[in-house]
């Protein structure tokens, strides 16, 4: 079961939601895929995730995150507390401090839904830190070193010891995601779920 965490002002829609949405269901995998509008309070984002990944081992799945920018920050406080692997593009690492500067009014870049942004929620952010990760190998990170928001050595960093995919160039999107759906799967331990269902190589 993979789970997706969509970024800050991001959506369902985002292209990397739909692109692994679609070669899921390309490979029969349409069922083990969720992924849905993340409140704008942290603690809810989290508890809604939280709920899907009950739902998901109440099912005998193992839930997988995938998480980008500020999802990623979210799937590493989820990875942490629920032991699961986690899949981490161009992570949000210190999201109070780099959010700071959005505490106002914002716009969701693809549903255009106008938003508060408040200090709460960067409080709520601060207690969703991880200091420190634990089994690196749980994490797989994948970093473009053009990322225009973000400082991808930060990334590299934390997640010192994971998996790690550094990519010369991209932007913040990760301009290469396609070219890891099918290693995203894998990761996620779906191969075998996907050959049963007749999945496509």
């Amino acid at each position: 079961m993979i789970i997706y965490l969509h970024g800050f002002r991001s959506a369902p829609a985002s292209i990397k939601a739909r692109a692994l949405q679609t070669r899921m269901r390309e490979r029969g995998l349409a069922e083990r895929f969720w992924c849905e509008q993340l409140p704008v309070s942290p603690r809810a984002a989290i508890a809604l995730a939280e709920r899907e990944i009950a739902r998901a081992r109440a099912a005998g799945l193992a839930p997988t995150v995938v998480g980008s920018s500020l999802g990623g920050y979210y799937a590493t406080w989820l990875a942490e507390r629920h032991d699961l692997r986690a899949v981490l593009v161009n992570p949000a690492v210190v999201a109070p401090l780099e959010l700071g500067a959005y505490v106002g009014t914002q716009d969701n870049m693809y549903t255009g839904e106008r938003f508060e942004f408040t200090h709460d929620h960067i409080d709520e952010l601060r207690a969703l830190e991880v200091p420190a990760i634990t089994r690196p190998q749980r994490y797989w990170l994948l970093v473009e070193t053009g990322d225009e928001v973000l400082d991808y050595r930060h990334a590299v960093d934390k997640y010192a010891g994971a998996r790690q995919t550094v990519l010369e160039g991209g932007d913040h999107g990760f301009s290469r995601w396609d070219d890891y759906l099918d290693a995203v799967i894998a990761f996620a331990g779906l191969d075998t779920a996907a050959s049963g269902a007749g999945a496509r190589r």
